[in-house]
């Protein structure tokens, strides 16, 4: 099924013309990801500029709410230079049903793993140390209370597809044995503006070595180790075909380090590992729930979260199906476990 359709460029089209936005071509990308279609505007005058088209809301929010969302991550990870600009949106309507957001193209080649660790580590800790805004302005982005209570309760909720997701009782207990690892609390548990979406395919480096994270949906004000863990887990950098490695665990110390380096300041360890375990969990409750779901119609009302694969090419549902059986097996499951181990004596 080719992505974007025919239609869906037509109706970019009219949207485009509706908002007065001239280009002389649209070129739809490849489909690699699960949430959005991407159609690169050559503009006529001025900068290019890629549409953004949601498939879904992996925050589980109606068009419009998913819009400002997006719109607010978009615009609080701005000022640290290392994110694509927001131009405009497109509200949801018959044609675009889900709306779409117009942002920075960024030229650049996909991130390789562990050479480009510095400079994304750089990125991620100009994200990191932008000032927390009150409580009054951090809405419409999660901002919970206690963020290491919320990532906990995220974690367990997705746990719930566990009994649904078909897998062996073996594995399904491994899994349990993990939850029971999380700590109840944290020593250092202050909150920063996060990606939560930092896997290494979400970067591209520009000529000059810069790195930027394109991909932007779920910011939050949670725990900066949350972004560190996702970028460096085994779940996260053999996730995507193009930039697949296995690090090494002096590959993560180096990267880990380099963070702290460029923030000047940084969580203790038993901080960073609890986060390491809770992302990694968060990583394998996703896969049971997508398992789960993934057979299900497409969602053709609600317009929140749908994981249907009918919504995407079925090449990128196959690769998604390998990587969730490849994560959800024992042998992977005791090689991020002893990892964890190692990191918590080296780091």
């Amino acid at each position: 099924m080719p992505i974007p359709t025919e239609a869906r460029l037509q109706a970019l089209a009219s949207e485009l013309k509706r908002a007065g936005i001239t280009y002389h071509e649209l070129t739809p990308m490849a489909d690699t990801g699960l949430a959005h279609d991407h159609v690169w505007i050559h503009r006529i005058e001025g900068d290019d500029w890629v549409a953004r088209l949601p498939k879904q809301s992996q925050m589980n929010l109606p068009p419009e709410e998913n819009l400002a969302y997006q719109t607010a991550c978009y615009q609080r990870s701005s000022p640290g230079g290392h994110t694509p600009k927001l131009y405009s949106t497109l509200p949801p309507n018959e044609a675009l049903p889900r709306g779409g957001l117009l942002v920075e193209a960024i030229r650049g080649r996909l991130a390789q793993l562990p050479e480009d660790l510095p400079a994304i580590a750089d990125a991620l800790a100009s994200l990191h140390s932008q000032p927390l805004p009150n409580a009054a302005k951090q809405a419409p982005l999660l901002a919970p209370e206690d963020p290491w209570q919320a990532m906990i309760e995220e974690v367990r909720q997705q746990a719930n597809w566990l009994a649904d997701a078909q897998l062996s009782c073996k594995v399904t207990q491994r899994i349990k044995q993990e939850l029971d690892l999380l700590p109840p609390r944290l020593s250092d548990a202050t909150p920063r503006l996060i990606s939560f979406d930092t896997h290494p395919g979400n970067f591209l480096i520009r000529d000059d070595g810069r790195a930027v994270l394109v991909d932007l949906e779920k910011c939050r004000y949670g725990l900066p180790g949350i972004d560190l863990a996702h970028t460096s887990l085994y779940t996260s950098t053999t996730w995507d075909v193009s930039s697949q490695a296995e690090l090494t665990l002096s590959d993560v110390i180096d990267f880990y380090r380099r963070w702290q380096t460029a923030m000047g300041e940084s969580p203790d360890t038993d901080t960073l590992v609890a986060c390491r375990r809770a992302t990694w969990l968060w990583s394998l409750t996703w896969c049971a729930k997508w398992r789960a779901q993934h057979l299900n119609a497409k969602d053709g009302q609600q317009l929140g979260e749908d994981w249907s694969a009918e919504l995407t090419d079925p090449n990128v549902i196959d690769h998604v199906r390998d990587r969730v059986e490849h994560y959800l097996s024992l042998p992977i499951i005791d090689h991020v476990h002893s990892e964890l181990q190692c990191l918590q004596a080296s780091l």
